[in-house]
């Protein structure tokens, strides 16, 4: 492969990564690299027998990785709070906002949220709020929260967060998107106005193959749908070691500027990383001043270290 890839990572010894959604996928490889070039990681997963299971291959896969599971349910706030709370480590360097869900049918969090917008967005706003004093502590740290091409797809509706009034899976999927982006956007407005130097970036990986494709369809019965994604990811989409490309860059290159989004080169779908479009409105103040509000208050964390 020509141009950015794993190879390009620089070294990461003395440093400590979080990444949310390690257990498969592209959070799994943003861990593995991480770890393959020195970082001690934590991988943060809901399932405790997944994220184990992990931990072991990637030791298995990177002898003398300094990498270790921790439980975290983003779609429980309380589970938030616990994985905060009990992070043993003064310094954090990368929080990689990684895990997610898609289209899946209509459900709640353990908090009372939609699920996508609760899990995709809620749940990493609160953990990036919590673990905020950290990464201010910690020289040249970053925040990485991966979005999707298909943010495209919907605006946020401040006034339906949750989509009470009319739930379509795709619709909400999207917004939750943009809301990552618009996140995104908001924290490193706040980071530069504090004068801080923790960089806020996002992500996303194109078409790449993962069970995020599948897991929705499986959940709703549709076995059709389920097996058209499955022979998608086969024959068209690209890996997860080329898939998560586009975070490793934004965590680890050198002289990223601020609100950076970093996707795939060839139309969003895949190829090497680099800039990426987005849509307007996931760079609009007052939408993302709206949706931080809001978000501080559904979740009852606050930002007041980027206050004082």
């Amino acid at each position: 492969m020509s141009g950015w890839n794993e190879q390009s990572v620089p070294d990461q010894h003395g440093r400590t990564a979080v990444v949310t959604g390690a257990n498969s996928g592209i959070g799994y490889v943003t861990a593995r690299e991480l770890a393959r070039r020195g970082a001690r990681v934590v991988l943060a997963c809901r399932s405790e027998a997944r994220g184990t299971e992990a931990a072991g291959r990637l030791a298995a896969e990177v002898p003398g990785a300094d990498a270790e599971f921790a439980r975290l349910d983003l779609g429980d706030l309380g589970s938030v709070r616990e994985f905060a709370r009990h992070l043993p480590y003064d310094r954090l360097d990368l929080l990689i906002n990684n895990a997610g869900v898609m289209a899946l049918p209509y459900g709640t969090t353990v908090d009372g949220f939609e699920t996508q917008f609760g899990v995709n967005h809620l749940g990493h706003f609160a953990l990036t709020g919590l673990l905020l004093p950290a990464l201010l502590d910690t020289p040249g740290a970053r925040v990485v929260t991966v979005s999707s091409s298909t943010h495209a797809l919907a605006n946020i509706d401040m006034d339906d967060l949750n989509s009470e009034r009319r739930y379509r899976r795709w619709v909400a999927y999207a917004r939750s998107k943009t809301a990552n982006l618009l996140f995104t956007h908001e924290l490193a407005r706040r980071l530069v106005a504090h004068g801080s130097d923790v960089i806020a970036a996002a992500a996303h990986p194109g078409y790449a193959a993962t069970n995020l494709q599948t897991a929705g369809p499986r959940m709703a019965g549709r076995r059709f749908t389920e097996r058209f994604m499955a022979v998608g990811n086969r024959y068209f989409a690209q890996s997860s070691e080329t898939g998560a490309l586009p975070t490793l860059h934004a965590a680890t290159a050198p002289d990223l500027p601020p609100d950076s989004y970093i996707g795939p080169s060839l139309t969003a779908w895949r190829g090497t990383p680099g800039p990426a479009w987005r849509a307007p409105w996931t760079r609009n103040d007052r939408a993302g001043e709206l949706l931080w509000a809001a978000s501080e208050r559904l979740t009852g964390v606050s930002y007041d270290v980027l206050k004082a």
